[in-house]
């Protein structure tokens, strides 16, 4: 007799080591579960039955996913995107399920199938592409906002087709085969529900969940959110509807009081876990025979479906007024299918709308565009350079305008993103009158700064041309004031191969990138929980009788054993004018190895620096991620060399690197 937990290890084995394989070659989870649901289903290797107890299971996934959707869905941010959401968004649903729809009338299938499939091929995936544009630093963007308003219609635009796969099903085993009733009746079921739950679910929601808070026990709070989730879920198919219509109208419920992100954070593990089992599932379902017969088949689809998403939204994006880059860009991003396409097209199977014959092939191409789409989306950039040249032209308006504001700047400071930390460091610098350039990606924010009369442009800092009209070349430090570790590594990439003794300091969340980013060539890296742990220190040692002195003391020197520079500053001309005794202060010179150099081929250990009480703090070299130095690095013509001392001792360590 097979053993009941051992279907579950296989699944659980190959899920890991796929969802491990896929991050490390940095693309979506979900696709790893897809595969590992190829690989195990019951139409490769068969180590695991397509049973209706693992589609149940599954199922939930789909519950928790609708949940997620439910709980952002935001009246307000509707409106502010009212003419992408349900004008751009609706035109392009409408015409990629009419453009299907002829098509299976062409090849003669039943009109209910077409509307099926139109409506999962009209779906893109939110997942992949939010999470790529997100990396791509393009979620602001012109492209990226309208690619947003564009899914979230897509994520509405479920909740009708939800409503009428019942009917259309129920039509098939009707004897009457009266579409127009089961219709009806689907829509007054579907009004009766949300009028009950709207009516007397929001008035309910709010002080239920004040009672269950004011327990205090996080385990009964998540129970909570299950009952609820799960309850209306259940009433809702009840009622003949989907689970999954029941899950979101319970988010929208949710959504409405305070505490949404709460749930949201709870919620999150379940939905996560349940939703790969759902694309195992999902991978389970694909008949790799049939796949291999219909090669063909699968091309066009695959082929269709890109080509005819491209063009249909990079039109419609055009008709809404976006210039032919941006267009091309928003298509190329949604060119894919979706994870709501597999929800439909699984309901679909289920319920006899779909013949398997038709289902495998669409399944098979579906899956194929989203393996390929992010490398669609990497492309799009160069794509769009080669077709259209007017988008040279806008980089070009955009770097004029970013290098007209930094024309006459020396020894400025470049501050990449003007968020909370960004536009706190501005307001020191202006104290200090120090003049400084920001680079920031929000327009809306850019055009308020700089309408008060902010140095605050336009552009991406992660684009080497962009840095290199803020003045890289005359810039006396450059700051990264946002903790985007992949957008900060290419900042750095640009640094290190345009500027490399240029001193660049960057923000992150916590202590696991430092390291990362060090190596990548950041002077110093500041980490947001180690800042907050030593003001909260700070701040309990005042209520323990430790005197101020003492605490600033234990305070500084922390820092001064987390962050190297603190122990030297570099020394500047209007540091002249200050005291004496400001001489024998430790500060930082930088100096490069030149030609000629005594300094060239030698390592530190012969040059022992350490005898003029002079330490070296760092050493970075073009083309070179990073140097740790030790007594062992051999230094090079071009090398950049970071020394910390007295005034009087650097000066001799220069004389001892330069003349010998």
């Amino acid at each position: 007799m097979l053993n009941p937990l051992q279907p579950v290890l296989i699944l659980l084995a190959v899920s890991v080591l796929a969802v491990v394989v896929f991050r490390l070659l940095r693309l979506p989870p979900m696709l790893g579960y897809l595969l590992a649901g190829v690989s195990i289903g019951p139409y490769a290797l068969g180590w695991i039955a397509d049973s209706d107890e693992t589609r149940h299971l599954a199922e939930f996934g789909v519950v928790f996913l609708m949940f997620s959707v439910g709980l952002e869905f935001s009246l307000p941010k509707l409106i502010t995107m009212k003419r992408i959401v349900f004008g751009f968004g609706t035109a392009q649903v409408a015409i990629c399920i009419l453009l299907v729809m002829t098509i299976a009338w062409m090849l003669a299938l039943d009109w209910r199938t077409g509307l099926v499939l139109g409506g999962a091929l009209a779906m893109s995936s939110t997942a992949i592409v939010s999470k790529i544009l997100a990396e791509r630093a393009e979620l602001n963007s012109t492209h990226g906002r309208q690619v947003i308003g564009v899914l979230l219609f897509q994520d509405l635009a479920v909740i009708p087709l939800l409503i009428v796969m019942p009917a259309l099903a129920a039509e098939i085993d009707s004897e009457t085969n009266d579409f127009s009733v089961m219709l009806t009746v689907a829509l007054l079921k579907v009004a009766a529900v949300l009028t009950f739950l709207l009516f007397f679910g929001q008035k309910l929601m709010r002080p239920w969940f004040h009672l269950v808070a004011r327990q205090k026990s996080s385990e009964l709070f998540v129970l909570n959110v299950l009952l609820i989730t799960l309850g209306i879920a259940w009433l809702t198919e009840l009622a003949g509807l989907s689970m999954a219509l029941g899950a979101f109208l319970a988010g929208m419920l949710i959504s409405e009081t305070e505490y949404r992100y709460q749930v949201e954070d709870d919620i999150k593990p379940f939905r996560d876990i349940l939703l790969g089992l759902f694309f195992v599932t999902i991978g389970m379902l694909l008949d790799m025979q049939v796949v291999i017969e219909n090669f063909l088949w699968i091309f066009a689809i695959l082929a269709a479906l890109i080509v005819l998403k491209i063009v249909v939204i990079a039109g419609l994006s055009r008709l809404f007024g976006a210039d032919a880059n941006v267009a091309i860009r928003t298509g190329m991003s949604l060119a894919q299918a979706g994870e709501f396409g597999f929800i439909l097209l699984a309901q679909a199977g289920e319920s006899g709308l779909i013949e398997n014959s038709i289902l495998q092939p669409v399944l098979a191409a579906m899956v194929l565009s989203m393996f390929i789409a992010p490398f669609i989306i990497e492309h799009s950039e160069s794509m769009v350079h080669r077709l259209y040249g007017s988008d040279w032209m806008y980089r070009a308006m955009q770097i004029t305008s970013i290098a007209a504001q930094t024309m006459v700047s020396q020894n400025h400071v470049i501050i990449c993103g003007y968020g909370r930390s960004g536009q706190s460091m501005a307001r020191i610098l202006e104290q200090e009158s120090i003049s400084f350039i920001a680079l920031d990606l929000d327009p809306q924010r850019i055009r308020e700064a700089a309408g008060a009369g902010e140095a605050v442009v336009y552009g991406d800092a992660a684009r080497r041309e962009v840095l290199i009209a803020a003045g890289l070349m005359r810039a006396k430090v450059l700051v990264v004031s946002y903790a985007d570790t992949v957008s900060t590594l290419k900042i750095l990439k640009h640094v290190r191969e345009l500027r490399p003794e240029l001193s660049v300091v960057v923000r992150t969340r916590d202590d696991s990138d430092i390291d990362i980013l060090k190596e990548a060539g950041a002077t110093e890296v500041v980490a947001e929980i180690m800042e907050g742990s030593l003001m909260l220190a700070s701040h309990a040692l005042m209520f323990v009788d430790i005197s101020t002195g003492r605490i600033l003391r234990r305070i500084r020197k922390i820092r001064e054993q987390r962050y190297s520079l603190l122990r030297g500053f570099y020394y500047g001309v209007t540091d002249g004018a200050e005291d004496n005794s400001e001489k024998l202060l430790p500060r930082l010179l930088t100096i490069t190895i030149i030609q000629g150099a005594a300094a060239i081929h030698k390592t530190l250990g012969d040059i022992d620096l350490a005898s003029l009480d002079v330490e070296v703090t760092a050493v970075r070299r073009r083309n070179i991620r990073g140097l740790l130095p030790t007594g062992e690095t051999r230094l090079e013509l071009g090398d950049v060399i970071v020394l910390r001392g007295t005034q009087e001792n650097l000066a001799a360590a220069e004389i001892k690197l330069i003349q010998g």
